[in-house]
């Protein structure tokens, strides 16, 4: 369940809390089979095929996301990679320069749990563009839940 979701003009703040130890919530973010599991959401087919990731700062990663619509191809660079407690990014669906930064903190919680921190900025969108994100994001994160729970 998510413990906080909030939106405005100037980005989305998701905090999280995960059924699972941080090396493994932190994994499903920087391994292809993982990352590919919980991306998207339930019911969104991203084709292991299409995942790459060079998890290292500055390395390239990209997924594609197959929907009723058409494909949506993400793509963006490491920025910072401490695993197994932060990790920033850059994250686009465009062709271009234009890209969102997104920071992933994981702090353990004891007990097999971890308190994941999401945090996307870079003023791309509007209220309403980040708002629609975070939701989208808090779908991502639904199978995110699933994906790591024991």
């Amino acid at each position: 369940m998510t413990d906080s979701a909030t939106s405005s003009a100037e980005g989305i703040e998701i905090t999280r809390v995960f059924d699972a130890p941080r090396e493994l919530v932190f994994k499903a973010w920087t391994e292809p089979e993982r990352f590919a599991s919980w991306f998207g959401g339930s019911g969104v087919d991203v084709p292991i095929d299409s995942v790459a990731m060079d998890v290292r700062e500055g390395g390239a990663w990209k997924a594609t996301m197959r929907l009723d619509g058409g494909d949506i191809n993400w793509h963006g660079t490491f920025q910072e990679v401490d695993e197994p407690a932060r990790l920033t990014l850059t994250l686009s669906d465009r062709p271009g320069d234009e890209f969102e930064p997104v920071t992933v903190e994981f702090d353990d919680l004891g007990d097999g749990r971890t308190e994941m921190r999401f945090r996307q900025t870079g003023g791309h969108m509007d209220a309403a563009g980040y708002e629609q994100a975070r939701d989208g994001w808090t779908g991502f994160f639904d199978a995110l839940a699933e994906n790591v729970a024991a």
